[in-house]
């Protein structure tokens, strides 16, 4: 609709009206009154990210995938900054090994 004035950013997933990159106030500006409205305490930027890695973890994501949606270099690097393992976490990993111990245990008679 602008015609000549729109910038071809192909790269870009949300732009201006003109297609450049959004300026990083408005950006926090519209994030701030975003969480205002649905009642969400008030939030960094990041904390999403932080909130979305562990989660996402938690949830049982594998860390490869975790890592390439976060646009990590490494998995490592991933783990080292997300890897907050919970007691829930613990449990669960325990769970796994001993329910497949038992399979084991059950094939081999």
């Amino acid at each position: 609709m602008v015609g000549a004035a729109w910038e071809n950013s192909d790269d870009l997933v949300f732009t201006d009206e003109l297609g450049r990159h959004l300026k990083h106030d408005v950006v926090y500006r519209n994030l701030k009154r975003i969480f205002q409205c649905m009642g969400v305490p008030d939030l960094r930027f990041h904390d999403l990210r932080h909130s979305y890695a562990v989660l996402s973890l938690q949830s049982g994501c594998d860390i490869k995938t975790v890592q390439e949606n976060l646009g990590h270099y490494a998995a490592a690097f991933t783990l080292d900054t997300y890897g907050h393992v919970t007691e829930q976490m613990r449990r669960d990993g325990a769970e796994k090994i001993n329910n497949f111990i038992e399979s084991m245990e059950k094939k081999m008679g």
